[in-house]
């Protein structure tokens, strides 16, 4: 889905360790370097619980990148989550929609750029609508979303 380095792998790591949300302790190898295990904390995984649960995006770069990432996260540590996680985003791509064609509707025909700007992001987010009615059985959303 995206690629992360090791640079900023261990950068971010170091930042969980830091707002509390990761433990980290050195373990030693014989005739090796020490190493550190990492364990998440009860404060990181509520964070991450609220994470999987909220901050929907509303552009098709958040929801390739937040909802793919989300959804992989529930299938792996909370599956009976996946469906509701997937069924609130496609209830915000709906709100989005008629926020576009309110905004595109309201909008006068002379703003032929920002029309423009406008309907490419109306455009996009009815296909990701569609995309998401098609995948909507992965997730065990047993119902076609609305």
């Amino acid at each position: 889905m995206w690629h992360l380095s090791q640079s900023q792998a261990y950068s971010i790591l170091k930042r969980l360790e830091k707002h509390g949300d990761i433990s980290a302790r050195r373990v030693s190898q014989d005739g090796l370097p020490a190493r550190q295990v990492l364990r998440i904390t009860a404060a990181g995984r509520k964070r991450f619980v609220h994470w999987l649960e909220s901050g929907y995006g509303t552009n098709a770069r958040s929801i390739r990148l937040e909802l793919l990432t989300r959804l992989y996260f529930a299938n792996h540590h909370m599956p009976e989550k996946a469906a509701g996680i997937f069924a609130a985003q496609f209830a915000e791509v709906n709100r989005n929609i008629e926020r576009l064609r309110d905004a595109l509707g309201a909008l006068p025909i002379e703003r032929t750029y920002n029309r423009l700007s406008l309907d490419l992001r109306l455009r996009q987010m009815e296909l990701i609508r569609q995309w998401m009615r098609e995948i909507s059985r992965q997730f065990h959303v047993v119902e076609e979303p609305s």
